[in-house]
């Protein structure tokens, strides 16, 4: 064992590492499989389906509550005795025999093999305010924060399906929402553009962008914007500002295994197998065209399935 590291806890045929539907779907397929399992995850399992109001293109149920979905999804993943721990991973090393050592915060594991379901997160759009004011009127969840702000006016940041998809639920709460975007159309599903422009609360900011973020230093008054094409700058006197401009990989303490790409997503191949053998990669930290909990859970099972190969592998 490496200088530096305490004893290991505890060892595992498989870690998964990050509770999402892909994470708990390979805990489900692994497990199932009669090997030993440990979810690892800094929070409540689900990731971001804890943020979203209603999931309705998930086989099976017409519309369900992201959290209800996740619950579902615990429930059915740590039936045959996959455990679950919290813990923030900060390292991850493989030995001469190729036995992956995870340290976290608190403890420290090891497994044959290891499976990375740690998402994504959504960007900063790093403009003047946006630190200061966040959690007093910059927020990246409507289903968390939406209430906050009832019957007063916000702004949606972004043109995709999460800033769409936020900004319909937002006006169930709100009094007016005006959603901003840098391009001059969308670039979300269009069932929701048809359910945006619709909707009688919500307008169109084309070819804008936010360039700061304004305050009373308490809370959010305003922001000001500058328009592409004009060139003009104006300000908007806002109460809140919900930011949804992209996502980025969670996948940090991964840096030093060779398998990432320049922009920190993990590269597999179509077993969701990296470029280390017995690491697998699944769901949104995955470099891969569709991010979505359908997407996720067909990762997960993969990659469930391939650790039970993997381990047997080891035994020839």
């Amino acid at each position: 064992m490496k200088e530096g590291f305490t004893q290991v806890v505890k060892e595992y045929d498989v870690i998964v590492i990050g509770a999402g539907p892909g994470g708990m779907t390979a805990a489900l397929y692994a497990s199932r499989a009669n090997l030993s399992v440990l979810m690892l995850d800094r929070g409540i399992y689900g990731g971001q389906m804890n943020n979203t109001a209603e999931v309705e293109n998930y086989p099976g149920f017409k519309s369900i509550l992201g959290p209800d979905l996740a619950k579902e999804m615990y429930e059915s993943s740590t039936q045959f005795d996959a455990e679950y721990a919290y813990g923030n991973v900060e390292k991850i090393t493989v030995n001469d025999n190729n036995m992956k050592t995870i340290k976290t915060d608190s403890d420290e594991y090891a497994a044959k093999a290891l499976i990375i379901a740690t998402g994504s997160q959504y960007k900063k759009l790093g403009v003047p305010g946006e630190d200061e004011y966040g959690g007093r009127g910059v927020s990246y969840c409507a289903v968390c924060d939406g209430a906050f702000f009832r019957d007063r006016e916000v702004i949606v940041v972004g043109g995709g399906d999460s800033a769409i998809e936020e900004g319909s639920y937002l006006t169930q709460l709100v009094k007016k929402v005006d959603v901003i975007h840098r391009r001059n159309e969308l670039r979300a599903q269009k069932i929701l553009q048809d359910r945006a422009f619709a909707n009688p609360k919500i307008d169109f900011v084309w070819d804008t962008i936010v360039t700061e973020i304004e305050g009373d230093g308490q809370k959010v008054t305003g922001v000001k914007t500058h328009n592409k094409k004009t060139g003009q700058d104006e300000k908007l006197p806002i109460n809140g500002v919900f930011i949804y401009v992209g996502v980025e990989p969670m996948s940090e303490p991964f840096n030093g295994l060779g398998i990432t790409d320049e922009d920190g997503w993990i590269r597999t191949n179509e077993k969701m197998e990296t470029a280390v053998p017995g690491v697998f990669a699944i769901g949104d930290v995955r470099k891969k065209e569709l991010r979505q909990i359908t997407t996720a859970v067909g990762d997960g099972s993969i990659a469930g399935q391939g650790v039970f190969s993997y381990i047997e592998s080891l035994k020839d």
